[in-house]
């Protein structure tokens, strides 16, 4: 009896602790913040269960909306485009503890603007 309590405990233990501690669920949801550069504004987008990104930036200068679409791995790393058609890139990574950070380019308009965001998950 007691092999088999042994037993079915360090199965327990196996099945309870993994070494991919990091998983999408931890991101999901909503995110926002600001970002500046070659343009300033403010930007939110949601991450949904599969890892897709997609939501808007828009600019205090031009008042103009792009929109921003990517996605995200299991470990946070965020890869996506942005503009009015996609002629961008948003990406950066966003951590576990609700906090992200990265670059972001636009070619459009002319002339070409990049620069930097942050924000985190409400």
């Amino acid at each position: 009896m007691k092999k088999l309590f042994l037993l079915l405990l360090t199965a327990f233990l196996f099945i309870g602790c993994s070494s991919d501690d990091d998983t999408i669920y931890d991101y999901v949801g909503t995110w926002s913040g600001t970002y500046e550069g070659g343009d300033k504004g403010v930007w939110n987008f949601v991450v949904d269960k599969s890892g897709k990104v997609s939501g808007t930036m828009h600019s205090e200068v031009s008042n103009d909306n792009y929109n921003i679409s990517g996605n995200l791995s299991n470990t946070g790393d965020l890869i996506g485009t942005v503009g009015l058609p996609s002629k961008g890139e948003f990406k950066g990574k966003l951590n576990p503890d609700k906090k992200g950070n990265g670059s972001w380019s636009n070619t459009l308009p002319t002339p070409a603007q990049y620069g930097t965001w942050k924000g985190d998950k409400k």
